[in-house]
């Protein structure tokens, strides 16, 4: 299907309010979309059904599912360059955080720190939402803008009328899964890009790391037959820099994936330790509803055809190609809430004994600069 007709099939599902979600996989050039036939709002039971699910930071059981029986699958190449030029504007007003925003947001991260040093918890990501006023607010010209600026970036963006409106361009993969083979990303600690990855990490950023892959570990050792933990690396998300290790396992046979994703979710990288106090003291202060920011949202058993290596000896192994179940779900982060003429954008940080109230403001206003860069 051509670029142009795609993206009409996609406006014209915006423009008569019928559910959809348009995304584009990490370091891939395809753009796939599920259209919705009807206005229906699925929830996923156990997470056995087939379609694109969208988590929010809480209760599991409210993750919304675009069924693919009820919904047409398309695709297309990647958009050209052209997009790179097609701008949102934004009101002059309104467009940068307030001194009051600020002032809560400070007090907040000291109450964290406090928290920590008074041993209630280890972690805690406190995080902030910040409103942008739009004069133009075209989804599909923000997704495209996002699909240019951000190649290595799962890109998406998802409607349903009885939900809402919204976009993101996240770094973060929460799990992989094919068959009972999967793999985990342990994201963590932030800094500017100034035009290399040779960078010299603190203490604290290869704490909160380290916290996040120790979590992952920690709560699957019961599920798993077999795991292996790549070597910590510095990786580039936007203007930004980031700590990544990569979790590979094996799953046992009687394993299900709920019970593997009520295990992960919310992770120490967007929630804290240990989880549930963290999650509490997190719905406690920060004073809004995360909603389905920091939640999680991908193709949920799609299915995959997996062949055998093929080599002159083995031809023959083509006949034995096998369809597996495949899930990718990513963490919901770089994301904005697009209602009426206001983008909504949610922006975070890890918290630990060693956190700085200034420093880590400073560090949500970058991480708020990677999504507004497309407005």
């Amino acid at each position: 299907m051509t670029s142009e007709d795609f993206f009409k099939r996609i406006e014209t599902q915006y423009h008569n309010q019928l559910p959809f979600v348009v995304y584009r996989k990490p370091n891939e050039n395809n753009i796939f979309a599920l259209r919705q036939n009807n206005t229906d709002l699925f929830f996923t039971e156990d997470f056995t059904e087939k379609g694109f699910v969208f988590s929010p930071f809480d209760e599991l059981d409210k993750s919304v599912l675009i069924p693919t029986d009820v919904s047409e699958a398309i695709s297309t190449d990647s958009i050209i360059s052209k997009s790179y030029t097609e701008h949102v504007e934004v009101s002059n007003t309104n467009n940068l955080a307030s001194s009051e925003s600020k002032t809560f947001h400070t007090n907040l991260i000291n109450k964290g720190v406090e928290a920590i040093k008074n041993d209630a918890l280890k972690k805690v990501v406190l995080s902030r939402k910040e409103n942008i006023s739009l004069k133009e607010a075209n989804p599909i010209t923000i997704f495209k803008r996002l699909l240019n600026t951000y190649k290595s970036a799962f890109v998406y963006c998802w409607y349903h009328p009885k939900i809402g409106l919204w976009l993101g361009a996240t770094p973060e993969t929460l799990i992989k899964i094919e068959g009972k083979r999967f793999s985990i990303m342990a994201l963590a600690g932030t800094q500017d890009f100034k035009g290399t990855l040779n960078v010299v990490w603190q203490n604290k950023e290869k704490q909160e790391q380290q916290f996040v892959t120790d979590f992952i570990i920690d709560n699957l050792k019961t599920a798993i037959e077999s795991y292996k933990v790549s070597d910590v690396e510095t990786v580039k998300a936007g203007n930004l820099l980031h700590l990544k290790t990569m979790v590979s396992a094996q799953l046992k046979s009687d394993v299900s994936l709920k019970e593997v994703i009520t295990a992960l979710h919310p992770t120490p990288a967007v929630c804290g330790l240990p989880k549930e106090e963290a999650k509490q003291f997190i719905l406690k202060n920060e004073g809004y509803n995360r909603e389905f920011y920091t939640g999680f949202l991908g193709e949920l058993n799609f299915e995959t055809k997996v062949s055998p290596r093929s080599g002159r000896r083995n031809i023959e192994n083509r006949a034995y190609t096998v369809t597996k179940k495949c899930t990718q779900l990513y963490v919901n982060l770089r994301c904005m809430q697009i209602i009426n003429q206001q983008a909504i954008i949610y922006v975070g940080g890890g918290i630990t004994t060693s956190s700085n109230a200034e420093s880590e403001w400073q560090e949500t206003v970058s991480k708020s600069l990677v999504i507004k860069s497309v407005l």
